[in-house]
């Protein structure tokens, strides 16, 4: 079956309804586009469990704040499309800005707690869009399951409540974030990189490293842990830090020393040249039984 390109908000959900009816399963996975093998492998993941999978592309303006890279960040429609294919989706949704919000739009969801910190705090308006566009994205695609994946954590957990708070019929799975062989966290933003910018990035996923193995080494201190944090990230010249702290993975609270049964995440975003990248690791004590 050929991939098929919807625009149409109202076309994408007949053809969920008409999906729905022949009782077939249905998988979103929502993107930007400029796909890479980190979205492929989200594709093939919902492939899996579902009959049939719909990408979603759409370039979000509301989660880009005015001095954000919205003008600037990648695409490439036709490339999209075939990774898409390939990978196993069936149904491509690309709408336009004026589809998803046409004239007159005023209604925007926000999620607060888990919101506030981090991503949060350095880009004050981003969760807003986020929550307002998945939810418009699961209406549209009516799924049973939607796909995404760990390298954007705290939205990952702003999604889980969003779909837990609006009783959203869908079922959310987050699947590992998928890196190049050097260990740099698979990002469309990857293409900013100079080959000098890019291999000083690879002491992003070194300083994650050294934290997840200093608590498998024992260490709770949560400031302790930080410092290995920026230590690491330091370990490079003209590194921009925005954070790169360590927290509960199922909370993000902060406590002084974590307990011995906490699941714990390391979360760093920095600049490095004009590029911003986020990563991050969760130590899970169940893995170590």
């Amino acid at each position: 079956m050929a991939l098929e390109i919807i625009r149409s908000i109202r076309e994408m959900q007949s053809i969920a309804d008409n999906l729905r009816f022949d009782k077939k399963r249905i998988g979103v996975v929502p993107t930007m586009g400029y796909l890479h093998d980190g979205h492929a492998s989200l594709i093939q993941a919902a492939s899996d469990i579902s009959d049939s999978v719909i990408v979603t592309l759409f370039v979000n303006p509301k989660q880009f704040a005015a001095h954000e890279d919205l003008s600037r960040y990648p695409r490439d429609f036709d490339k999209d499309c075939k990774i898409a294919e390939q990978a196993g989706a069936h149904f491509l949704f690309a709408p336009s800005d004026e589809e998803m919000y046409p004239n007159g739009f005023a209604t925007s969801i926000s999620i607060s707690g888990i919101t506030q910190k981090f991503e949060g705090f350095f880009r004050p308006s981003h969760f807003d869009g986020v929550a307002t566009v998945v939810t418009k994205l699961l209406l549209a695609t009516k799924p049973h399951i939607a796909v995404f994946g760990q390298k954007d954590y705290q939205q990952t957990l702003v999604i889980k409540r969003l779909v837990a708070d609006l009783n959203l019929d869908v079922e959310v799975y987050i699947k590992p974030t998928i890196r190049e062989t050097e260990g740099l966290a698979m990002s469309s933003r990857n293409v900013y990189l100079s080959e000098t910018e890019r291999i000083q990035s690879l002491v992003i996923s070194q300083a994650v490293t050294d934290a997840y193995t200093a608590v498998e080494s024992g260490e709770r201190n949560r400031e302790q842990l930080n410092t290995i944090l920026k230590t690491t990230l330091l370990s490079i010249e003209h590194i921009e830090i925005e954070y790169a702290v360590t927290a509960n993975a199922e909370t993000l609270e902060e406590p002084d020393i974590f307990t011995e049964t906490e699941s714990i995440v390391f979360l760093i975003a920095v600049k490095i040249g004009s590029t911003r990248l986020i990563d991050n690791a969760v130590w899970n004590p169940r893995q170590t039984n």
